[in-house]
C-alpha cells in the first residue's frame, strides 16, 4: 500500500514539474513562432531561433531532470562518448512506445543539438504544439502517395534545407509505427523484434544535406521489465533502460546520390536491411545479458 502510494505521489511530482516546464517553454516558444509565422524573414527567423534553441535545450534539460528524480537509478546508456553539440547527426531507433521520445532526450541531453523529428503534415494543426513544432523547425511531411507524392516530398525538402544553416539531429523512427506483436504479425516481419523498416525519411534527409552528416547514430533501445507507458515513466516505474548507441559510417553514395535512382533506392533498402538484421540480433543478446546479471 505504501509502495503504491509512493509510486503516486511521484507521478504527481513528475506531472506538476513536467506541465510547469511546458507552460514555462511555451510561453516563450509559441509566441515567437508567431513572429516568424507573420515576419518570414531571415534576419528575423534567426533572432527568433537565437531564443528558441536554448529554450528548447532548457526544456529537454528539465525533463531529463524530472525523470532522474522519479527514478534515480541510472539506466544503462553507453556510445555517447565523442558526440558533439556542434555536428550534425542522422539517428535511427527501434521504436516501441512514447516513452522512447523521452529516453532518447535523456540519452542524448546535452551530447548533440536538439532533436527534430519528422511529423506528419496533419499534426501542424494540433493547437499550440503545431506552432510549437513549426518554430521549431521540425520537418512535416505528408504520406498520401499518389499523384501527389512529388510534390509533397519536395516540400519535405525544402523544411529540411534549414537544417543546413545550424547544427542539427534529425532522427527518424525507421519503422513508423510502435511495434506490437499485432503490427509484427500482419506485417509478416522477417525481424524478431522489429518491423519492417521504411526508408522515406532517411532518404529526404540524405538527400538534402547527407553531406553535412557526420554519421549515423544507430539507436537499440530495450525494456528488460517490459515496454512501459507514459504512466511507469511518470511513476518511477521504468527502473531499467538499456540504450546502445552505435556511430555508423553512412557510404558516400548514399550521401550523395538521389532517391530518383533505383539503383540509389536498393543500397538505401539494403544498407538499413542490414542495420535491421544486426539491431534485432543486438536486442537478443543485450536481453539475454540483463537475465544473466551481466548488467545492472
Amino acid at each position: 500500500m505504501l509502495d503504491r502510494l509512493f509510486s503516486w505521489f511521484k507521478a504527481l511530482v513528475a506531472i506538476t514539474l513536467l506541465f510547469t516546464n511546458i507552460v514555462v517553454a511555451f510561453s516563450i516558444v509559441v509566441p515567437l513562432g508567431l513572429v516568424k509565422l507573420l515576419l518570414p524573414f531571415p534576419r528575423v527567423r534567426k533572432g527568433c531561433n537565437a531564443i528558441i534553441n536554448p529554450v528548447s535545450d532548457a526544456w529537454v534539460r528539465c525533463n531529463s531532470g524530472w525523470m532522474k528524480l522519479v527514478q534515480p537509478k541510472p539506466w544503462h546508456i553507453s556510445g555517447v562518448e565523442g558526440l558533439s553539440r556542434k555536428g550534425w547527426y542522422l539517428i535511427g531507433s527501434n521504436h516501441q512506445s512514447w516513452v522512447d521520445i523521452l529516453v532518447l532526450q535523456r540519452t542524448f541531453d546535452g551530447h548533440v543539438p536538439l532533436l527534430k523529428f519528422f511529423i506528419k503534415k496533419e499534426l501542424i494543426f494540433v493547437p499550440l504544439m503545431g506552432l510549437a513544432w513549426w518554430a521549431l523547425d521540425f520537418p512535416f511531411m505528408r504520406r498520401k502517395g499518389g499523384s501527389t507524392a512529388a510534390k509533397d516530398l519536395e516540400a519535405a525538402r525544402k523544411s529540411c534545407e534549414i537544417f543546413r544553416l545550424n547544427p542539427t539531429s534529425v532522427i527518424s523512427f525507421m519503422e513508423g509505427t510502435r511495434y506490437t506483436p499485432a503490427k509484427h504479425k500482419q506485417q509478416k516481419s522477417p525481424y524478431k523484434h522489429l518491423l519492417k523498416p521504411k526508408t522515406g525519411g532517411v532518404a529526404m534527409a540524405l538527400e538534402t544535406i547527407g553531406e553535412k552528416f557526420e554519421c549515423l547514430l544507430d539507436v537499440t533501445i530495450v525494456y528488460p521489465h517490459g515496454v512501459p507507458t507514459f504512466g511507469d515513466l511518470l511513476k518511477g516505474h521504468v527502473k531499467d533502460v538499456i540504450v546502445r548507441v552505435h556511430q555508423r559510417e553512412i557510404p558516400m553514395e548514399l550521401k550523395t546520390g538521389s532517391t530518383e535512382s533505383a539503383h540509389y533506392r536498393s543500397h538505401l533498402q539494403h544498407w538499413i536491411h542490414d542495420l535491421w538484421v544486426a539491431k534485432d540480433q543486438e536486442i537478443d543478446e543485450l536481453s539475454a545479458q540483463f537475465k544473466q546479471g551481466l548488467i545492472r
